[in-house]
C-alpha cells in the first residue's frame, strides 16, 4: 500500500526551511501531497493561485518526482482524507513551533485518529526563517537571500514593488 503524506502550509513566501522539510519528508513517504491553505490570520502576501505556482516552480527545482502541489481550503483531516493521506508532516524550528503543533495535532487527532503526525526539526541553519518574518524585511527593504530561492526573492520584490513599495 502507498504510503502517502501531506505537508500542509500557507508558503507565504516559501523559504528554505519550507523545501528542506519538504525533500526530507519526500524521502519518508512514497508520495508527498504539499498542501497550500489559505490562512486569513496571517495576511497573505500572495493570492493563493500565486503561492501554488510558486511552490510548483520550487518544488519543481528540486527535481524529485514523488511530490504534488495542491490547493485546500478545508480542516487538514478532511484534506488528508481526501487525498488518502496516512501521514501529516510538520516543520518545527523550536519550542513555540512545538507548542501550537502540540495543541494543533491532539485536536486533528481527535478529529482523525487514522492519520498519524509527524514533527521534522528544521536544519539548525534554517530554524529562525518565518514566513512573516522574510516579509518584514522584505518590506523594510533588507536582504532576504540568505531565506528564500533567488526565484522567491524576486517574487517578493516584485510583490511589494506592485503594492507601493518599501518602506526601507
Amino acid at each position: 500500500m502507498e504510503r502517502v503524506g501531506v505537508y500542509p502550509g500557507t508558503f507565504d513566501p516559501i523559504t528554505l526551511g519550507h523545501m528542506d522539510i519538504i525533500a526530507r519528508g519526500a524521502r519518508l513517504v512514497d508520495r508527498l501531497i504539499i498542501g497550500v491553505t489559505t490562512n486569513i490570520a496571517k495576511s497573505p502576501m500572495f493570492a493563493d493561485p500565486e503561492r501554488i505556482d510558486m511552490v510548483k516552480r520550487e518544488v519543481a527545482a528540486l527535481g524529485v518526482t514523488n511530490i504534488e502541489v495542491v490547493g485546500f481550503n478545508s480542516l487538514l483531516m478532511d484534506f488528508a482524507d481526501s487525498q488518502g493521506a496516512s501521514v501529516v508532516i510538520r516543520g518545527i524550528r523550536g519550542v513555540t513551533d512545538f507548542e501550537y503543533e502540540y495543541q494543533l495535532t491532539g485536536m486533528n487527532r481527535q478529529l482523525n485518529s487514522r492519520v498519524e503526525t509527524i514533527f521534522l526539526m528544521a536544519d539548525v541553519s534554517l530554524q529562525p526563517i518565518a514566513s512573516r518574518l522574510v516579509k518584514e524585511i522584505a518590506l523594510y527593504g533588507g536582504d532576504i537571500s540568505k531565506f528564500v530561492t533567488p526565484t522567491v526573492c524576486a517574487d517578493v520584490l516584485a510583490q511589494i514593488a506592485k503594492a507601493g513599495g518599501s518602506h526601507g
